[in-house]
């Protein structure tokens, strides 16, 4: 099977190509990113060398450059990673959103229809469903009632992929996961921004009162997942993805803290974000059901191998802060 993969540079697209290079040795993927601030070549530079990798830099919004690729490399499948994904950016500049993750999706959803690419999986999110109170669930029945910019063109995405199910028969899914951790993430979102300025002995900033709500999700969980939708996936169906992992932000913070040996006076709350969602909670009993996937790391587990791998990594890490300046994460 050869897939298109785009924003493969970035976090979970990278880790994504090395799980699926890796379970299905028989597959071709073609990484296409725009490498924008979050797209980091040093992410897949152990690939370079791998004859079923290559890469080809583009934008997905930019229709005739889509169009000439796809009907060069008559992909199989494509897995839709690409996406502006950092919500303080959303609520800064919305308009660079809406040009990638709605625009850049149904350029996508154009080429595959136009060129029969027998398989699509969009990446979207738990953000699409907005805000939970102290109990319940987000299922895949869930009202879209997103917030943020963000989590708005990233619902837009969703409906265009369903509509190109039930218009033009596309056999596309969607996958919406919740908060991602793991090896390769850019430091603007919460845990590799607490180890970085924690390593440095510098104040990590938390929003609001620490008290909003996140279920986390190891990357290679997710990578999993999204597999299995690419493999066995039900055309338009969506699959809820979750690590029934539950915790407060302020105590992702003081557990990258403890394990770091930092005190907790690093900690600095600072004004918080406009319209942040109090909690996020994911039902996956969908997808554990009808393609029985269920994520194998606890949190403890993965937050301790997260943790290691930065600090065995530092010059990524490094490389990454002298290029750009963090934020705060979702």
């Amino acid at each position: 099977m050869k897939i298109l993969v785009t924003g493969g540079a970035g976090f979970i697209g990278s880790n994504y190509i090395r799980y699926r290079l890796k379970t299905h040795p028989e597959s071709k993927v073609v990484n296409l990113d725009a490498l924008t601030y979050a797209g980091n070549p040093d992410n897949v530079r152990e690939l370079e060398t791998d004859p079923r990798y290559s890469f080809v830099r583009g934008d997905i919004a930019d229709y005739p450059f889509i169009m000439e690729l796809f009907a060069k490399e008559h992909f199989d499948a494509v897995v839709n990673f690409a996406a502006e994904s950092h919500v303080d950016r959303s609520i800064a500049d919305p308009g660079i959103f809406i040009r990638t993750n709605v625009a850049g999706t149904q350029t996508l959803l154009e080429a595959a229809r136009q060129t029969g690419v027998k398989r699509f999986v969009q990446v979207s999110t738990d953000e699409v469903y907005g805000s939970l109170g102290p109990e319940g669930f987000f299922t895949e029945e869930t009202p879209l009632a997103p917030n943020s910019p963000y989590s708005a063109s990233k619902a837009g995405a969703d409906l265009l992929v369903r509509a190109y199910c039930e218009t033009f028969g596309l056999n596309a899914s969607i996958t919406r996961c919740s908060n991602n951790y793991g090896p390769y993430q850019f430091p603007e979102k919460l845990i590799p921004l607490m180890i970085s300025n924690a390593l440095r002995d510098e104040p990590v900033p938390v929003y609001g009162d620490g008290l909003n709500i996140r279920d986390w999700l190891h990357v290679e969980d997710h990578c999993a997942a999204v597999d299995l939708v690419l493999e066995r996936g039900a055309a338009g169906e969506a699959y809820n993805i979750g690590g029934s992992n539950e915790h407060r932000n302020i105590h992702i913070v003081r557990t990258v803290l403890r394990m770091l040996g930092k005190p907790e006076s690093l900690i600095r709350y600072v004004p918080d974000r406009l319209g942040h969602d109090r909690r996020y909670a994911i039902d996956a009993a969908k997808i554990n059901r009808e393609l029985g996937w269920k994520p194998s790391y606890a949190f403890d587990e993965g937050i301790a191998m997260t943790i290691r791998w930065y600090l065995e990594h530092g010059e990524w890490l490094e490389n990454i802060r002298r290029r750009h300046t963090g934020g705060d994460a979702k």
